[in-house]
């Protein structure tokens, strides 16, 4: 899926044979980073499909997808310049902006907005038969709550907080997706909390081999959830999303940004955004989620202001940006 850039100068005898193949030296290539998040999510295939846009439209920009620990470290790689976009779960992206949360003392005011991409579900994970069939049966079991520095974490925390449970009333452990789905499989935890587009490879995979259910919030739950955190929304995960999970259920949402930082070229902003819209369909064809990603849901959904350069685009294309997405 994706290429690979020589980060090495060319040697006098490659370059000779270089412009004699081609007529004319290589040009050399800016290197892109697109931090996004471990394997057995979405954020790893969604910034592998945007690197490949870059590549194929945008000239002298060479991007690669990274792996991190997702949206928490993804907010300090773009402060650090460690990454040039990175995406983020729309909560920890407004904390690391306004210093909040996670981020209390340690503001991160350059983080600008390119796009959002598409809704992360919240989705609860046990296997059939633990005796699990609500968020109130996770008190003192071993669950998940999300790898170190997640979105997932931040969401867990955020449900569990809301709802009267603390982490003294679970085991928690700090796993990512495919570390998650292999616990669970080998009976080493009793649940997990995947925040992650829907459906994942991760939970796809354990619902090829074991029986799962996906715990559902009561009413209650959930408004009490929205209430703590207004980038919670209430929707729908899909029956036969995954094996043996036939009806649809009823699960938290919250959106998924693009972000840069304000040091960004105007220019490059622009581009990548052009470049993104403009071939979506490419992006789609890498992974369903991308069929959420439209200039419409990044109006709606985007928690911070946007770059001037993004902002230069969505005015090209004709649309009117609120006051509050203006940096």
């Amino acid at each position: 899926m994706f290429k690979e850039v020589l980060r090495r100068p060319v040697g006098l005898l490659g370059a000779a044979v270089v412009a004699l193949s081609f007529g004319a030296p290589a040009v050399a290539q800016e290197q892109l980073s697109i931090a996004t998040g471990g394997t057995g999510g979405v954020y790893y295939p969604m910034g592998g499909g945007l690197a490949e846009i870059i590549n194929n439209h945008i000239d002298g920009y060479a991007a690669a997808a990274e792996v991190t620990g997702a949206s928490v470290e993804n907010m300090g790689l773009i402060a650090t310049g460690d990454a040039d976009l990175a995406i983020g779960l729309a909560d920890t992206v407004s904390q690391a902006y306004t210093g909040t949360g996670r981020f209390e003392g340690q503001q991160l005011p350059m983080i600008r907005g390119l796009a959002s991409l598409y809704a992360n579900m919240v989705q609860i994970v046990a296997l059939e038969g633990s005796g699990i069939t609500s968020l109130e049966d996770l008190r003192g079991k071993r669950v998940s709550i999300g790898a170190p520095g997640s979105g997932t974490e931040v969401n867990t925390n955020a449900i569990l907080e809301a709802n009267g449970i603390s982490y003294d009333d679970i085991d928690e452990q700090r796993l990512n997706f495919n570390e998650t789905a292999d616990a669970l499989s080998n009976g080493d935890i009793d649940a997990g909390f995947w925040s992650v587009g829907a459906p994942t490879s991760s939970i796809l995979n354990l619902a090829t081999t074991q029986d799962i259910v996906i715990i559902e919030l009561t009413e209650a739950e959930m408004a009490a959830a929205m209430d703590a955190n207004a980038t919670f929304a209430m929707t729908t995960l899909a029956g036969g999303s995954y094996n043996g999970v036939d009806a649809d259920i009823s699960v938290l949402g919250i959106p998924n940004v693009l972000t840069v930082s304000s040091e960004m070229s105007d220019d490059l902003a622009y581009s990548i955004t052009k470049a993104m819209f403009e071939n979506i369909a490419e992006l789609q064809a890498v992974h369903p989620a991308a069929n959420e990603t439209t200039i419409d849901f990044t109006i709606a959904a985007t928690p911070v202001p946007l770059h001037p350069g993004a902002i230069r685009y969505y005015e090209e294309v004709g649309v009117t940006i609120p006051d509050g997405l203006r940096p």
